[in-house]
């Protein structure tokens, strides 16, 4: 595959149910070699687009390709190159771990030739060796997921989609299957996840939010963060901090709002943080005020995402096209 074709890419797909937009003219693309992560709220539309990626569903607006070509024409040897991790477990729970996995195996045609030393890698991979023969069914709810991982795997595919992987299991265990999900991109496969657990967001290269099936936000996470809080933002501390020095920062090149958040506290939104750090510390010095603390200030996702769903869409479309711009011209 070509690293100029997207992996994926949907352009203007559009997919109702019983008359309502569950996806709403959507446009977003996963380049190759890269995480994106599609995040959003239960209802948002993230499984219909995994949906319509696979081919399950057919968009009733706009075009959806995958490797370069419409789901609905995949052949077995296009199928062969894609992994999907679906969101509930829905492998046999009577078969033992390494039975389900084998049997997983002969169904995409791995050769029987060096299978079990792949099945083996594999366990140990997802860290199931020590369960390999109890009973798919009788493993903890985790250990199910790291057996689903395994099988999506199985094939060695260069694309792998999947949704909601870390539904249902320990901050711990999330952790370690995101160790997973970076050594795979790392080794060259292209993942797509899907996530209710924005935080995260951080580890993915790209991020896609959604809500209500619209684009709200797209772009590496620091790009995302940027565009939800408007800018980069500033925390400053100041023993006497009044009115008179709120209009001094305010006149400071690149500041674009003040807001109090505690007793001689106010967060600043600026377009530089490295910018404008020395001269709103210089403004306040020259008017006598001490400085206690200036810092840039970096919202978690929890913090973003929250704000990309309350924001006016006109208003997410704006600094989205701004962020375009600012990519474009760098």
């Amino acid at each position: 595959m070509a690293n100029s074709v997207p992996a994926i890419q949907l352009e203007g797909v559009t997919k109702a149910f019983n008359g309502q937009n569950v996806v709403d003219n959507l446009t977003v693309s996963l380049e190759p070699g890269k995480i994106l992560g599609l995040i959003g709220p239960s209802g948002s539309g993230k499984t219909t687009c995994v949906r319509l990626m696979l081919g399950v569903h057919t968009p009733d607006k706009g075009r959806v390709l995958v490797l370069g070509r419409e789901p609905r024409h995949f052949g077995v040897s296009l199928r062969e190159r894609i992994g999907y991790m679906p969101q509930h477990f829905v492998l046999y729970p009577e078969l033992s771990v390494r039975e389900n996995l084998d049997f997983i195996a002969s169904v995409y045609g791995v050769p029987l030739m060096g299978r079990a030393k792949r099945l083996s890698k594999l366990l140990e991979f997802v860290e199931l060796t020590e369960v390999r023969h109890t009973a798919a069914g009788q493993v903890s709810g985790g250990q199910q997921r790291r057996l689903e991982l395994a099988c999506t795997l199985v094939h060695d595919p260069w694309l792998i989609v999947m949704d909601e992987p870390t539904a249902g299991i320990d901050p711990v265990l999330r952790a370690k299957f995101w160790e997973h999900f970076r050594a795979l991109r790392d080794q060259g496969r292209t993942l797509l996840v899907t996530t209710q657990y924005v935080t995260e967001a951080e580890y993915c290269d790209e991020v896609a939010a959604l809500r209500d099936g619209k684009l709200v936000a797209a772009g590496p996470p620091d790009e995302v963060r940027r565009s939800a809080m408007g800018g980069e933002l500033l925390q400053l501390q100041a023993p006497g901090l009044g009115r008179r020095h709120l209009e001094l920062i305010t006149a400071v090149p690149g500041v674009q709002a003040i807001k109090a958040v505690g007793p001689d506290e106010v967060m600043i939104t600026v377009e530089s943080a490295g910018q404008a750090i020395p001269q709103v510390t210089a403004a306040l010095q020259n008017a006598g005020l001490q400085v206690a603390n200036l810092s840039e200030y970096r919202p978690n996702f929890d913090e973003v995402f929250v704000r990309l769903m309350e924001t006016p869409e006109q208003e997410l479309a704006a600094a989205m096209t701004t962020q375009r711009i600012e990519r474009i011209a760098a």
